[in-house]
């Protein structure tokens, strides 16, 4: 048999055919529109999602026995808010995760609500761009649409509804809403009276790897499909590539070096951080887990790289940082270009190089640049461990690890064994995976991830520059503190 990932992403719909051994059959996508309609606004048209969806899926499936399709699972970007009136209609563009209009909603939920309060209704603290805040900023600056909202709904599930026709939506996916009691597992009443919503305008919760049902018969129809086509609940992109990295089981983690960087930390329990430093979200195996985001992580490297520098030849730039380099550079830079998450939740942070001199070069700039997205990322990691939580070693994924230098910089800066997975697909692996176990091949989330994820190389941190980096990120956590009232200045 044969399972379709998707994996709806910012830019663009990434589809992948996997066979019932993890074999990739084909790869396909299609890019759509993001727009801007003010500055610090990010919009998409749903139906522009779902053209693209159906587009790839035809385009995927053209060469293959299209009776062997057994269930599609998709993994999508968080927290975006689409809303459809009572004839499914779209209202409204929907508005993104890194949309940053909310910000008054934002703080006033924070200071207002209060984050003790918010934390334990939820779970989490508000970020301005999870999906509670744009409910509020809707009602307050567009009540006559408001007034419209017959569902709502994350950007991967109307997906899922237009596919299947049923209004659902995964506990991972709908732990970045500000809208569910995360360690109960149910809508939470308070946050959903505060943004003015009702239970019956909320999609029905799934654990990602249920089926939600089958392909409505004109969808099948259009693509060539069998109707019994299984729809898988799916989950939220960072849970959905964590199921495709086997980053499954309680002690494990994983860390993404991507356009923002991650380190994602699955438990068995509910364990909620009292510094609000990380999210607290369910996870795709019906368990929990615990997340760090910083929002610039390979993209600081490329703004460095393509807008300062003006190349793109990645490699080239990072040739003469040589080893007995690592440690000891004398410049830092704080990643902060789009304000921070965790651990700061500080949209006014902004990025820098401190510590240049008048022997500062080029190399010195790009290794501090790699270096400081390093540190950001530690901060996540020492979030955790003021928990309790030891971690001794990591996947690694993502466009940054294909870098042998940031990939050894990296595991002696977090002093952790970093592993990397022989098949990177990101959410539309793991998106394949949940439909395999919801259509009964595999009986867990686990028994998938175990059975189907390999690893092809361990990076191991070396004792003396792992020292030098411990005294290097120490100094590093001295900045961002001296600073902070400067950036809130500048904004």
């Amino acid at each position: 048999m044969l399972y379709i990932g998707v994996d709806l992403g910012t830019s663009a719909v990434k589809l992948l055919l996997m066979d019932e051994n993890g074999v990739i059959q084909n790869i396909t996508s299609r890019d759509y529109p993001l727009y801007f309609p003010k500055p610090g606004w990010s919009e998409q048209n749903p139906e522009d999602w779902l053209n693209a969806v159906l587009d790839g899926l035809q385009e995927l499936t053209k060469d293959c026995d299209r009776t062997q399709i057994a269930g599609i699972g998709a993994g999508g970007q968080m927290h975006g808010l689409v809303v459809l009136d009572a004839d499914d209609k779209v209202i409204r563009p929907a508005i993104l995760w890194n949309d940053g209009r909310t910000q008054k909603e934002t703080d006033w939920l924070n200071n207002e609500i209060g984050t003790k309060q918010l934390s334990a209704w939820t779970g989490n603290i508000a970020f301005a761009g999870f999906t509670a805040p744009k409910l509020l900023w809707m009602r307050k600056n567009e009540p006559e649409l408001f007034a419209k909202i017959d569902k709502v709904m994350l950007p991967k599930d109307y997906i899922n509804y237009m596919l299947s026709g049923v209004h659902c939506t995964d506990y991972s996916d709908a732990s970045g809403m500000l809208l569910l009691d995360v360690a109960h597992k149910c809508w939470s009443r308070e946050m959903l009276e505060i943004c003015g919503i009702t239970e019956a305008q909320m999609p029905k919760l799934f654990e990602s790897y249920e089926a939600v049902g089958t392909l409505k018969a004109d969808i099948a129809e259009r693509l060539g499909f069998p109707e019994n086509v299984v729809i898988a609940a799916g989950a939220g992109d960072n849970a959905a590539a964590a199921v495709g990295t086997d980053t499954v089981a309680e002690g494990s983690c994983n860390i993404s070096l991507g356009t923002s960087g991650t380190i994602f930390i699955p438990s068995a329990e509910f364990k909620s951080d009292d510094a609000n430093a990380l999210h607290a979200f369910a996870h795709s195996n019906g368990q929990f887990h615990l997340m760090g985001c910083m929002l610039s992580a390979a993209s600081c490297n490329k703004w460095w790289l393509e807008t300062v520098l003006d190349t793109d030849q990645y490699a080239e730039e990072q040739a003469p940082i040589t080893d007995e380099m690592l440690g000891r550079n004398h410049v830092f830079f704080l990643p902060y270009l789009m304000g921070e998450r965790a651990p700061h939740n500080d949209p006014s942070a902004r990025g820098c190089f401190i510590g240049l001199t008048m022997d500062s070069t080029r190399a010195d700039m790009t290794q501090a640049v790699l270096e400081g997205i390093s540190f950001g990322l530690r901060d996540s990691l020492e979030a955790a461990r003021a928990m309790g939580i030891e971690i001794r070693s990591s996947m690694l994924c993502g466009g940054g690890a294909k870098s042998p230098l940031w990939k050894k910089m990296l595991a002696n800066v977090m002093n952790i064994e970093l592993t990397s997975p022989e098949t990177e697909q990101g959410p539309g692996y793991g998106g394949a995976m949940l439909a395999a176990v919801a259509c009964g091949k595999y009986a867990t989330v686990e028994e998938a991830a175990h059975s189907l994820v390999r690893v092809t190389e361990t990076v191991k941190p070396d004792p003396e520059l792992a020292a030098l980096y411990e005294e290097r990120y120490q100094r590093f956590r001295e900045m961002y503190p001296a600073l902070k009232d400067v950036f809130k200045g500048l904004s």
